[in-house]
């Protein structure tokens, strides 16, 4: 029972430290970095839900698209300047718009292929968005 008590205890103490290192990232992140977290967050939640959906967990498989689908709809989407961005911010409005669907039909009818394209879309963009930071300073 002590050996319980201490698994618990430490499963506690591991996801607290895990929190205050994520928490403490994002503290120090430039708003490039947000970004570079957000599309792999959303891939690490795509990863998550194509894991369940093979071992028949749909309810886990739903909650890991919800969260993929919130990060890209109030992460990726709502950190776009449609102002500034012109019409590459709405090129990728129209992508993010497409992949929330991708993650939606994923979700809706048990689709592998369809979270593969939605991860294939992220990974491109993600890339892309690395790329260009790699190359810029930041302030």
């Amino acid at each position: 029972m002590n050996s319980m008590r201490g698994a618990a205890t430490y499963a506690r103490g591991a996801g607290a430290y895990a929190r205050v290192g994520v928490e403490s990232g994002v503290m120090a992140a430039s708003p490039h970095q947000l970004i570079v977290m957000l599309f792999d967050g959303a891939q690490a939640s795509i990863r998550k839900a194509r894991i369940h959906l093979e071992d028949g967990n749909i309810a886990e498989k739903g909650l890991a698209i919800s969260k993929a689908m919130d990060i890209v709809n109030n992460g990726l989407l709502a950190a776009l300047d449609r102002e500034q961005g012109g019409e590459v911010a709405e090129n990728l409005a129209s992508l993010y718009d497409y992949v929330v669907r991708l993650l939606r039909a994923a979700n809706r009818d048990n689709d592998p292929a369809s979270l593969d394209r939605a991860a294939k879309l992220l990974d491109d963009i993600g890339s892309a968005w690395r790329q260009v930071g790699g190359g810029a300073s930041e302030s």
